[in-house]
């Protein structure tokens, strides 16, 4: 099994039975996380156009829909990889509604917000996609057990304090404007960046391994799902930048 902290990722290599259909290669998973960036992106767009248009109350159900409906598309693609040229893009449909809202909220609020999180974003997948080229960072056995336990560490955080909120316990240092807060938000863009490492890695071994042609939709879900988590991170920890 290949290594990653990005559960998308966490497949067997492919079987010889898909063989028949072609191989991926890494250029063809570059086209296909490009074009379900445009689906995201065109979903989106309609979204907060709505919001500024008719306000929160008429996004409020979409942003809803796609929080459920990304998380069933992502778990259904992940569970069957296979099936990720129809899903992968319905999963792009359904972030789209969700970060669309999302975004339009924090753009009311902080004017200016959502081109620095678009930029910042897209800037570090560049950045970060062309020091794993140039060699600079490169994906050692090492660098990939840290990443994973620290993307592991974030996770039960987050999980512990969404449990804590039933009971009405708040964790400020998460969820707050302080100084600790953004130390927190700041470490894990870092992490949730860093992600992109592997991700870019286990494409290019699956490349090499010549995984079956449907790896390259499966490829651009992977870094699609590690983006989305990248980009929401990034927009928290400019809106608390702001918030002070």
């Amino acid at each position: 099994m290949m290594r990653t902290s990005n559960p998308a990722l966490r497949v067997k290599r492919p079987a010889a039975v898909y063989a028949a259909q072609g191989t991926m290669t890494v250029q063809g998973a570059v086209n296909k996380t490009a074009f379900l960036l445009l689906i995201l992106l065109g979903s989106a767009s309609w979204v907060w156009r709505t919001f500024f248009e008719e306000g929160l109350q008429a996004i409020t159900p979409f942003i809803g829909i796609g929080l459920a409906g990304g998380l069933i598309a992502a778990l259904v693609t992940i569970f069957v990889s296979r099936w990720s040229p129809v899903t992968a893009p319905i999963y792009a449909v359904f972030e789209g509604l969700l970060l669309g809202g999302i975004t339009a909220v924090y753009e009311q609020k902080f004017h200016g917000l959502a081109f620095q999180a678009v930029a910042l974003t897209f800037g570090t997948l560049f950045m970060l996609l062309f020091a794993y080229k140039a060699g600079i960072v490169r994906a050692s056995d090492k660098f990939k057990a840290g990443i994973i336990a620290a993307t592991g560490g974030i996770f039960i955080v987050y999980l512990a304090s969404f449990l804590l909120r039933l009971f009405g316990v708040q964790m400020p240092f998460i969820y707050g404007s302080g100084a600790i807060s953004i130390v927190f938000s700041a470490v894990v863009v870092v992490i949730a960046a860093l992600n992109l490492v592997l991700d870019f890695d286990f494409i290019d071994n699956a490349a090499r391994e010549g995984a079956p042609k449907y790896y390259e939709w499966y490829g651009g879900f992977a870094i699609m799902v590690t983006l989305v988590w990248l980009y929401i991170e990034i927009l928290n920890l400019l809106a608390k930048l702001r918030d002070r």
